[in-house]
């Protein structure tokens, strides 16, 4: 989002790729069978915003609070 807002369309589909490199790596490995919900649908979800037509959509705001709440939770020791 933000190399997006920096108008850096090279950057951003960069970084796009990468997210979904790094989420179907989670999806795919086996100790996270039992929990798949959150990132499968978070893949489609950011699919559709970045390169669909956002059917569902999200913002740029969106996207921040919903990551803000993982910061969050990793800086007060809940995701080590």
């Amino acid at each position: 989002i933000n190399w997006k807002n920096k108008d850096n369309k090279q950057y951003s589909q960069m970084a796009f790729e990468r997210a979904l490199e790094l989420l179907s790596l989670t999806i795919d490995d086996p100790k996270n069978k039992s929990r798949l919900k959150e990132p499968t649908r978070l893949y489609e979800l950011l699919v559709d915003y970045f390169a669909g037509d956002n059917s569902f959509g999200s913002s740029d705001e969106l996207w921040h609070n919903y990551f803000l709440a993982f910061a969050y939770a990793l800086s007060a020791g809940r995701l080590r």
